[in-house]
C-alpha cells in the first residue's frame, strides 16, 4: 500500500517547502528521498546497524505473527501496566492543540497505536525507524483510517529534527538496539522541548547465565539470514511452550546469589526463562507469535542491557526529571520530563 504525500506539518518541521514523490532533496546537509509518502534520509550506518535494520524489517513484515487480537491485547495490557493510561493523561493539556509526538523506532507502529489509542487522532504523530518496518507502520495507520500521520526512515540515534522541537517522545524498546543506549537517549532528549515528556523502555541486566546464553544465541543468529534465524529459533520456542504446558512449580529453597536466582516458588518455565535463556510462553499465543517475541530479543546484534542506576544518571545528564519509573526483571520503563531551562 502506497502512502500519500508527506503531511505539510512534517515538511515544515524538517524545513522543506514541498516534496514530490521520487524527489531527492536536502535537509541540513542530508539527502532525503520521498518514496511512498515516507521521507527516507540517506544514512551512513555500520554493518551492525544494517544487521539490526534488516532483522526488524523482516520481523515487522511478518504481520501475521503480531496482529491477532490476543497478541495486540497482550501488548496493550503490558504497555498500560508500565506507562499508565497515557492516552488520557492530564499532562497532554500542557502542549496545546495537536502536540508533536515522535515514535522513535516505531517499527510497525504497534506500541504507538496500542498505547496512545484514540489520542493518535489528536496529535501530530511522527513514526521514525531505521528499517523498512516504517512502511508497515504507514500501511497500518492508513488501514485504520488515521489521517495526518507522518513517517520517516531515519536513524533514531541522530534524527533529522531541530532541537527543542518535539513535545512528546515515545521510544518503546528501541534505544538499546542502537550502537549506544546512552548516546541515543541524550540525542533524542536534545530534540525534546523544555517541559516535554520522554517515555521509553530499555532492557535491564539479567543474571550471569541468562546474559551468557542470550549473547551466545545472538552471535549465532547474526551469522544467519533473518529467515534462517527465525527457523533456528523455532525449537527453542517449542521448548518454552513445552515447559509452560508442563505447568510445574519449583520452590527454590535459598537464594542462589552466585547466579542471581531468588528464593521462593517459581514455575519451571519462568525459572528457565529468567535464569537460563529466554524461551517465551503465553498460552494465548500460537507458536509463530511466541517465536516473534523470541526473535525480537535474539535477532538484533545490538541489544544492550543497562542498570536502573545507569538510566537514572543518563536522564539527569540529559536534563530529564523522572516522573514515573517501573523496574522489572525484563526492563526499565521511564516517563521523564525535560527540565525548563
Amino acid at each position: 500500500m502506497s502512502g500519500s504525500a508527506p503531511a505539510d506539518w512534517l515538511l515544515d518541521l524538517v524545513g522543506l517547502q514541498t516534496a514530490s514523490e521520487g524527489e531527492v532533496l536536502e535537509v541540513d546537509g542530508r539527502l532525503v528521498t520521498v518514496r511512498d509518502g515516507v521521507l527516507r534520509f540517506d544514512q551512513a550506518v555500520t554493518e551492525s546497524q544494517e544487521q539490526v535494520a534488516d532483522s526488524f524489517g523482516f520481523k515487522w513484515n511478518k504481520r501475521e505473527t503480531f496482529e491477532s487480537d490476543a497478541s495486540l491485547a497482550r501488548t496493550r495490557a503490558w504497555l498500560i501496566e508500565r506507562y499508565g493510561d497515557v492516552a488520557d493523561a492530564t499532562w497532554w493539556s500542557e502542549y496545546g492543540d495537536r502536540p508533536l509526538v515522535v515514535d522513535a523506532g516505531c517499527g510497525a507502529g504497534m506500541s504507538g497505536l496500542e498505547l496512545l489509542s484514540d489520542r493518535i487522532g489528536k496529535v501530530r504523530y511522527l513514526g521514525a525507524d531505521i528499517s523498512s518496518a516504517v512502511d508497515v507502520a504507514r500501511d497500518r495507520f492508513a488501514e485504520r483510517g488515521i489521517e495526518g500521520a507522518g513517517f520517516m526512515q531515519a536513524d533514531v540515534a541522530d534524527l533529522p529534527l531541530p532541537p527543542s522541537s518535539v513535545d512528546v517522545i515515545l521510544s518503546e524498546g528501541v534505544m538499546h538496539h542502537t550502537p549506544s543506549t546512552e548516546a541515543t537517549l541524550k540525542s533524542l532528549a536534545i530534540r525534546l522541548a523544555p517541559g516535554g515528556r520522554f517515555m521509553f523502555y530499555v532492557y535491564n541486566k539479567k543474571g550471569p547465565v541468562r546474559e551468557f546464553t542470550d549473547d551466545h544465541l545472538r552471535m549465532r543468529l547474526a551469522e544467519m539470514s533473518s529467515q534462517d534465524g527465525w527457523d533456528a529459533l523455532i525449537p527453542l520456542t517449542k521448548l518454552g511452550r513445552a515447559l509452560g504446558e508442563l505447568d510445574a512449580t519449583v520452590d527454590v529453597p535459598a537464594p542462589v546469589d552466585l547466579l542471581g536466582i531468588p528464593a521462593g516458588p517459581i514455575s519451571v518455565q519462568r525459572l528457565f526463562y529468567w535464569h537460563v535463556v529466554k524461551a517465551f510462553y503465553d498460552p494465548n499465543l500460537d507458536l509463530d507469535e511466541m517465536n516473534h517475541i523470541n526473535f525480537d530479543w535474539f535477532a538484533p546484534l545490538h541489544a544492550h542491557r543497562q542498570t536502573p542506576a545507569q538510566v537514572r544518571t543518563w536522564c539527569e545528564d540529559a536534563g530529564l526529571i523522572i516522573d514515573r519509573e517501573v523496574i522489572e526483571d525484563a526492563g526499565i520503563t521511564i516517563i521523564a520530563r525535560k527540565a525548563d531551562r
